[in-house]
C-alpha cells in the first residue's frame, strides 16, 4: 500500500509524514529529499542554475521511480501540476490532500529563502501562495481521495488521520 502526500509548501507533508511512517514503522520517501540526493544540490540552488523546467524533469524520474514503492510519499508542492506525475499518483495509492490556508502557511514556512517560487516578484509571501494555491487547488481536488485541513491540527493530528487511513 502507498499514501501520497500532496499540498502546498507549508502544508506539512514532509514533517506529518516522516511521523504517521514512524509510528506505522513503514518506509517514507521525500520527492523533494530525492530530487536533492541526485541532483547533489538544493532544490533552490538547483532550479536557480538550471531552471524549473530541468527540476521538474528530475521530479517527475522521481515521482516515476517510486510508482511500485509502498509507504507514505510526500511530494512536492507542484507534483500534481505535471500530466505524467498525475497519473502515476492517481494509479498507485490513496492520495491525501494536506489542505491549508495561505495566510497559515506563510505562517509555517517563515522565510521564504530556499523557496524559489517566493522569491519571485515583489509579493509578499501570503500573496504568491494565494495564487499559487489558485492554480494547483483544481489538481489536488481532482487527485485527492481524503483531504486534511491542517489550519487547526497539530502535525500530531494531522499524523494520525494519515495513520488511520493506513490501518484497515
Amino acid at each position: 500500500m502507498k499514501i501520497w502526500l500532496v499540498g502546498m509548501m507549508g502544508s506539512g507533508k514532509t514533517s506529518v509524514g516522516e511521523k504517521a511512517a514512524s509510528s506505522l514503522g513503514i518506509p517514507f520517501a521525500d520527492t523533494d529529499h530525492l530530487v536533492e540526493q541526485r541532483v547533489g544540490a538544493t532544490i533552490a540552488s538547483y532550479w536557480t542554475e538550471h531552471g524549473e523546467r530541468a527540476f521538474r524533469r528530475v521530479e517527475r524520474e522521481v515521482v516515476a521511480e517510486l510508482e511500485g514503492a509502498s509507504g507514505i510519499v510526500a511530494t512536492g508542492g507542484g507534483a500534481v501540476m505535471d500530466e505524467a506525475n498525475r497519473a502515476v499518483i492517481a494509479r498507485s495509492g490513496e492520495v491525501v490532500w494536506l489542505d491549508a490556508r495561505p495566510e497559515a502557511l506563510a505562517a509555517r514556512i517563515g522565510d521564504s529563502h530556499g523557496r524559489p517560487l517566493l522569491e519571485e516578484g515583489d509579493r509578499p509571501p501570503h500573496e504568491l501562495l494565494e495564487l499559487t494555491l489558485d492554480e494547483r487547488s483544481i489538481a489536488y481536488e481532482e487527485l485527492a481521495d481524503h483531504r486534511i485541513p491542517t489550519d487547526e491540527l497539530s502535525p500530531e493530528e494531522v499524523a494520525a488521520r494519515i495513520e488511520d487511513l493506513w490501518k484497515p
